[in-house]
């Protein structure tokens, strides 16, 4: 289980002595005086003096307008300076690579995206995501060494612990690939590499306001995998493989092989390609994922049945899902989720008719609200949640001390 808040959810109680415990009380965006912060930590003044003048020497804190006044001499008031450094956020899909600069507030500055081969492999894809990083820094009058930290989500399984991509199905060439290794030839800063669909998750999580501590996102494009929050935690699993539907088999894959080896996977019959290859058995024209979508919008019957069926086929999936992790809601995202109610309805159709009735009688099942971005969100989200950890500006501030 991994717990990746919002930074600004972090909290500290008296008895903090380091100064990336002191910066956790800043993450909440409000600015503090000495005094406050002195009653926060239980620290000396000249303890406390000594961290701030470490996370000040880091960058990250500053002196802001001045607080209101009792009496004499208004408090002078610190706080975390978002624009200080930089966060830089990559999705790495099939087809696309969208890049992002967010301020330590996850405020997003810029972003660009390009299309991509992804069968080019990781020395060339990772060269065109810096590229576009270059641009956007150009942009924003900025420089690499204002990046703090990077977050990636890739399509496919990955060790969590050090950002490899372990076997991934459609990443031809990138099998242990190590991401963050290669970054850091180009880039002082904290790399984490993680799969696409957990950061999906983690950026709907942020963006949703209702009860979010327990559901499932599900990605349906060119592959098809989840993310699962549950008790408010992302759930990677002991290799980081959880959330792998794509793979589980269902009854209508029989004698259909996978690219993964094996027979009869739901992402070999219900993903975004296999659609359309269902559309062109039946002398229709759709070659890609947005073809079917565009074929729905245009009340194609054909391709209205086929993403039904695709819905129904992954709903087989997701009741057994339903029944294991009783979610309160499930999020359709990906290209083809863009068809609608259409796939909506076959996965309504097969989850509540197999669900337990205490399972399903809440149990909401929509689309995603911004899935197109949601993975950008969610790498900025968990880039910076490590960036600013206590544990990363403890490294920080060690690296500083030798350096003077």
């Amino acid at each position: 289980m991994t717990n990746i808040p919002s930074p600004q959810n972090a909290q500290v109680s008296r008895g903090v002595s380091g100064a990336g415990e002191v910066l956790q009380l800043f993450l909440d965006g409000n600015a503090h005086s000495r005094t406050d912060l002195a009653a926060l930590t239980g620290m000396a003044r000249s303890t406390l003096q000594e961290r701030l003048d470490t996370l000040t020497q880091l960058g990250l804190i500053g002196l802001v307008q001045e607080g209101a006044s009792t009496g004499g001499r208004p408090p002078q008031r610190i706080a975390l300076l978002p624009e200080a450094r930089l966060i830089l956020a990559i999705d790495l899909g099939a087809s696309h690579l969208r890049v992002a600069l967010s301020n330590l507030a996850s405020v997003p500055q810029f972003q660009a995206q390009s299309p991509i081969v992804l069968s080019d492999g990781p020395e060339v894809i990772l060269q065109a995501a810096l590229k576009l990083a270059d641009d956007l820094l150009s942009k924003a009058k900025r420089q690499r060494d204002d990046i703090i930290a990077v977050g990636m989500g890739v399509p496919g399984p990955v060790i969590f612990d050090t950002g490899q991509p372990a076997n991934p199905p459609i990443m031809p060439g990138w099998d242990r690939f190590n991401i963050p290794e290669w970054f850091h030839q180009h880039l002082d800063a904290l790399v984490i590499v993680d799969n696409d669909v957990n950061l999906m998750a983690l950026g709907e999580r942020n963006q949703n306001d209702e009860d979010n501590d327990n559901f499932l996102f599900v990605k349906i494009a060119t592959g098809i995998g989840s993310g699962i929050i549950s008790g408010g935690l992302l759930q990677r699993g002991a290799q980081g493989t959880a959330g792998d539907i794509g793979h589980v088999r269902i009854r209508r894959g029989d004698g259909i092989f996978c690219h993964c080896g094996n027979e009869g996977c739901l992402e070999a019959v219900a993903s975004g390609p296999k659609i359309a290859q269902a559309l062109r058995d039946q002398d229709i024209e759709a070659h890609s994922n947005t073809d079917v979508v565009d074929l729905v919008a245009a009340g194609n019957i054909q391709a209205i049945h086929a993403v039904r069926q695709a819905g129904r086929d992954l709903g087989e999936v997701l009741a057994a899902s339903v029944s294991l992790l009783n979610p309160s809601q499930i999020v359709i995202g990906g290209r083809i989720s863009a068809a609608g109610e259409h796939l909506l309805a076959g996965i309504r159709e097969v989850v509540y008719q197999r669900g337990a009735p205490l399972s399903t009688q809440h149990l909401q099942i929509r689309t995603s609200r911004s899935w197109e971005d949601g993975a950008l969100r969610g790498a900025s989200m968990i880039a910076l949640h490590h960036a600013l950890s206590p544990q990363a500006i403890e490294a920080k501030a060690t690296e500083l001390l030798a350096a003077n």
